[in-house]
């Protein structure tokens, strides 16, 4: 990767919400990450590693690893984020939530904020029912796909 194109990221990084970013190319990986009071620096850069097949022992623990994640998912319908962001409860810090612990909403009615590029997204639920669980904290990162809450 090229200097201009480094010193590109860091400057898109430090100038936005972007905590962390992490590419990967042909030439290698770079990962910049923002700190308190600091511009982004480039934390990482290696070669990209080839990858190599796990052998056929190893199988037997990735199964053995699974099944608890497995029984720990939760049941009901999972709401999840459409978007990579920021999870809000609330349109502003000083007000209630726009849901709590069962709370009965139906669909259409919206959840949550999701602040991505300085533009606030209000999440609506997609099924009718009672709120179970809330998986996020406030001001917590979001990825895409990433369950916010279960509605049963």
């Amino acid at each position: 990767m090229d200097l201009r194109k480094l010193k590109t990221l860091i400057d898109l990084v430090s100038d936005s919400n972007v905590s962390e970013l992490e590419i990967t190319e042909a030439e290698g990986k770079v990962r910049i990450v923002k700190s308190m009071g600091v511009l982004a620096q480039p934390v990482m850069m290696s070669p990209a590693a080839p990858v190599v097949a796990a052998p056929v022992a190893a199988a037997p623990v990735v199964v053995a690893e699974a099944a608890p994640a497995a029984a720990a998912a939760p049941s009901g319908h999972a709401v999840k984020s459409p978007m990579v962001g920021t999870f809000y409860r609330s349109s502003s810090p000083g007000s209630a939530p726009f849901i709590q612990i069962g709370s009965v909403v139906k669909e259409g009615d919206t959840l949550c904020i999701i602040e991505a590029m300085k533009i606030l997204n209000e999440i609506e639920s997609d099924k009718s029912g009672t709120v179970t669980q809330i998986l996020c904290e406030n001001g917590q990162a979001v990825e895409y796909g990433q369950p916010l809450f279960i509605v049963e």
